[in-house]
């Protein structure tokens, strides 16, 4: 009778232990379910945000590449004015040169040899 009281004691005993383990096995199932959930609505959140990341950097690229073309637009506009302005600037200083050539004593010289024609001297027969 002892060693059937010992055993119902341990049976009882394994009994508990066995009840203990499937209400933890239970908890742990449904800790794993919560966990499973939460990671499938972060992987859900995640896709919104990668989405509005790609979506911010494609517009980002876009304003990038406008700024880009008017400042090209800008360089070459600059550039033209400089080149008309260039050749302003060159052609104000051959008029100079001409202008002070002709002004100068050689220069007056050489226009009165230039327009002055000399006629022959005329001869009466």
């Amino acid at each position: 009778m002892e060693n059937n009281n010992a055993n119902t004691a341990i049976l009882e005993r394994l009994e508990r232990i066995v009840e203990s383990l499937q209400d933890n096995s239970n908890k742990m199932g449904q800790l794993l379910a919560v966990h499973d959930e939460k990671l499938d609505k972060q992987n859900k959140i995640d896709d919104v945000l990668f989405e509005r990341i790609r979506s911010v950097e494609t517009k980002l690229d876009s304003h990038a590449d406008a700024i880009k073309k008017g400042c090209e637009r800008d360089i070459r506009l600059v550039d033209n004015r400089l080149r008309t302005i260039e050749k302003k600037m060159w052609t104000i200083a051959g008029s100079i040169a001409v202008i002070s050539v002709l002004v100068s004593p050689m220069g007056q010289r050489l226009l009165r040899n230039t327009l002055q024609t000399q006629a022959p001297p005329a001869i009466v027969k």
